[in-house]
């Protein structure tokens, strides 16, 4: 048995050993995935216990309501929002309550955004709660929420100096990890407090409000009579209806002390739609078109714009929004771009005051967000505006403890507007969320006392230019925070030719930042050289077709604000929407150069020296055209004259005209003819068009051979005729012989030869009689060639 035992086992075959290593790999692999799982679960369930908020961070509050916003002595502040509990047990004994921040007003706006930054709760920056006002809260389990609601009396908030106020809400309560009463959240906002008998000098406030959109007008019109533009989608109908966007910026500004700014373009487009237009199918398929659907919506908006604009400032942007910056950074190097900025100017001010009925403002320039250097403002000089904004996040300003008037002299006779980089951008985030537009209105009003408390004795004057195309909650936070400011006792709104006018702060920055200084973020956005440059080319073709036109303004006009609406700062952030513009653009503009063209030939054939070579050109535009000249080159001159080259032509709008052209042959063969059209100051106009030219000119030996057998014909013919008449006159004789007449059959020696009769030709020495040549006709003139 032992040796048994030791002796050497027989080896399993190969394909269970394969069997066997691959069962105990995927057991082994089983193994060890399970014992990862169980690892990773654990460091998974401890980093989840790690990372739960705990202290004052486990409760997360909001709030979105706060009123009244400004209070008075005897009000009672109401405060509601909710309770969010991010813990990983549930919330008990639990109390809602306010605090105000220690120590007095705030003294600055960065303490402000300090304390609106802040994460969890300290005593030394948060205060005491306010005894006797807490509301209880039920138990809120872990992940779990709850809405509250406080009243506080303005008495009970210790509130004494006019300023600023930190005001914060807090949970106090209790959960399992921390078994004790502690702050388990708090939210903070800020509270305006204007005292009873304060003098300071009311700030002056100018809040601009924008009505700008992007372009919808394509640059080819329709086939009616009118031309009626195309529109590129039917998008603004719905920003003009009931609700949308700009119906909400008209109804809500109505009652605001606002500068309206205002986008020509966009009252252009909207009274394009007072009449029946015409939309672009998919991918702007102008070939496609559907009905538009905005026009009740249209006429309503713009009456409702105009009751709204009744007695205010209207500030009018050049038409189409023109991007100064893009131009002075990218469009001055290319001819005629920095003179559309002059052009869109004179537009706009007509387009606004025309459709409006107002007088415009149209000398402020508005770059992107207000951010300028020299080039810029050299731009919005040259365009005729004298007057450029600013904000004071792009401007450098000096170290002041206050914040300074907003106008500034600048070099060149301009006037700099800086306008308040903190108030205008405070509503451009999410204000679709309650608690985002609550705070940012409490903020903005907030700060506008806090303005007027750095210098209280002084008399400033301040400008906010919120972003240019807001959206609806945006627009409704801002105008609740323009309501609630022009309601308080420390500013005064005033329209933005006052705020020009105010006298400037000698100990502001009048120096404009460099280009260096340039945000890199607006760089990326601008339109290219590249893109000028098409521009450019555009206006040649179109400088170039309009002189034929006998209604010029039909096609300058659409193709004016085509172009303008090429450079609008509306299309940053849409470069493809951009070029695609453009292209259309001069695509629109080939198409209507091409409407006048000279007709296809095919070869002609030309008999004869001399001939006319008619040559038609059509005219498909709705219009006559003239100032043309129509050219006729020969490729070889000497074979084939072109006597009257060049002749002037005028078609009526749809119609066709065919020229003949005289020609002489000087030689046999096929020659190429080409068919040019010029302005009358010699630009080649449109396409050229070729054709050949066979020529079978019979020469002068030809002539000569055809003469000479026609000669020997009429020859022939006489001798043919004298002997028929010699024969019959001698047949009337006897048929005597010798000296008496008579003909012996010999051959007479009179001298007449003999008869053919007789069988005798003649001799070949015979005198020909009666031999006279009559001259031959010239030859028939060419046969006239249509092509």
């Amino acid at each position: 048995m032992g040796e048994a035992a030791q002796a050497p086992r027989t080896a399993p075959p190969a394909r269970r050993r394969r069997w066997l290593r691959a069962t105990a790999a995927v057991a082994g692999a089983t193994l060890l995935a399970g014992l990862l799982q169980g690892v990773l679960a654990t460091g998974s369930q401890a980093d989840a216990r790690a990372k739960a908020p705990i202290g004052s961070r486990t409760a997360v509050l909001s709030i979105d309501s706060l009123t009244p916003r400004v209070p008075t002595k005897d009000a009672t502040v109401t405060v509601s929002g909710t309770i969010q509990n991010d813990g990983k047990s549930a919330i008990t004994d639990a109390d809602i309550g306010v605090r105000i921040g220690p120590g007095g007003p705030l003294q600055s706006r960065s303490a402000m955004k300090s304390a609106a930054n802040r994460v969890g709760f300290t005593s030394q920056a948060d205060g005491s709660d306010i005894l006797g006002d807490a509301v209880h809260v039920p138990t809120i389990p872990a992940g779990g929420s709850a809405a509250y609601t406080i009243k506080v009396p303005v008495s009970a908030l210790g509130l004494t100096a006019t300023g600023v106020y930190q005001l914060g809400v807090t949970l106090q309560g209790q959960d399992t990890g921390e078994p004790w009463s502690h702050v388990l959240g708090i939210k903070r906002t800020f509270l305006p407090w204007y005292a009873d008998g304060e003098a300071a000098k009311a700030t002056e406030m100018t809040y601009l409000w924008p009505l700008t959109d992007r372009s919808h007008i394509s640059a080819r019109g329709d086939t009616d009579t009118a031309q009626s533009p195309i529109f590129l989608d039917d998008d603004l109908a719905q920003e003009l209806a009931p609700g949308g966007r700009l119906d909400q910026m008209v109804q809500l500004a109505k009652q605001l002390p606002v500068t309206w700014v205002i986008d020509p373009d966009l009252l252009a487009t909207v009274e394009a739609m007072l009449k029946s237009y015409r939309v672009a199918g998919p991918d702007g398929d102008v070939a496609h078109t559907t009905p538009g659907t905005g026009s009740a919506v249209a006429r309503q908006w713009l009456n409702s714009l105009k009751s709204a604009v009744g007695g205010a400032q209207v500030m009018a942007l050049p038409f189409g929004d023109t991007d100064l910056a893009s131009i002075a950074h990218h469009g001055k190097s290319v001819q005629g771009s920095v003179s559309h900025v002059k052009d869109a100017v004179s537009l706009g001010k007509n387009t606004v005051d025309t459709i409006l009925g107002v007088q415009s403002s149209a000398n402020v320039a508005w770059p992107v967000q207000g951010a300028i250097d020299p080039s810029i403002v050299s731009v919005a000089r040259s365009g005729g505006m004298n007057r450029i904004i600013a904000r004071s996040d792009t401007f450098p300003e000096n170290d002041l403890s206050y914040t300074p008037t907003a106008a500034r002299p600048l070099d060149g006779g301009m006037t700099g507007v800086v306008t308040d980089a903190s108030l205008s951008t405070a509503f451009s985030g999410d204000m679709l969320h309650e608690e985002n537009a609550n705070l940012s209105v409490q903020s903005f009003v907030a700060q506008t006392l806090l303005i007027t408390m750095q210098a209280p004795d002084k008399q400033r004057s301040l400008v906010v230019a919120p972003q240019r195309i807001p959206t609806v909650s945006q627009a409704q936070a801002l105008a609740e925070a323009i309501a609630t400011t022009d309601a308080s006792p420390w500013t005064q709104s005033v329209d933005l030719d006052i705020a020009l006018a105010a006298h400037p702060d000698a100990h502001a920055s009048h120096r404009v930042p460099p280009s260096s200084a340039y945000p890199s973020s607006l760089r990326k956005q601008e339109l290219s050289t590249n893109a000028f440059q098409q521009i450019h080319e555009t206006q040649i073709h179109l400088n170039e077709f309009v002189v034929i036109l006998t209604v010029k303004d039909r096609v300058t006009v659409p193709f004016g604000n085509a172009v303008l609406r090429s450079m609008s700062t509306e299309w940053r952030g849409d470069a493809d929407g951009a070029a695609d513009f453009r292209d259309a653009i001069g695509a629109y503009l080939y198409d209507l150069i091409n409407a006048v063209h000279i007709l296809d030939k095919t070869t002609l054939t030309l008999s004869g020296r001399s001939g006319t070579i008619p040559v038609t050109v059509k005219n498909d535009l709705g219009q006559p055209i003239t100032g043309l000249v129509l050219r006729l080159t020969s490729g070889t001159n000497i074979r084939l004259e072109i006597r009257n080259p060049n002749q002037p032509i005028t078609i009526d709008g749809g119609h066709t005209r065919t020229l003949k052209f005289q020609t002489k042959a000087n030689g046999n063969g096929t020659v190429r003819i080409t068919a040019h059209l010029y302005t009358q100051n010699g630009g080649l106009y449109g396409g050229i068009v070729r054709f050949d030219v066979k020529i079978t000119k019979v020469t002068d030996l030809v002539m000569l051979i055809i003469g000479a057998g026609l000669l020997l014909l009429v020859l022939a013919g006489v001798r043919i005729y004298r002997q028929r008449k010699r024969q019959a006159a001698g047949g009337g004789g006897d048929g005597g012989s010798g000296g008496d007449g008579t003909n012996d059959g010999t051959g007479g020696d009179d001298g007449s030869g003999g008869r053919p009769e007789d069988g005798n030709p003649g001799q070949p020495g015979d005198a020909a009689r009666d031999t006279g040549l009559d001259t031959p006709e010239p030859s028939p003139a060419g046969e006239k060639v249509d092509g």
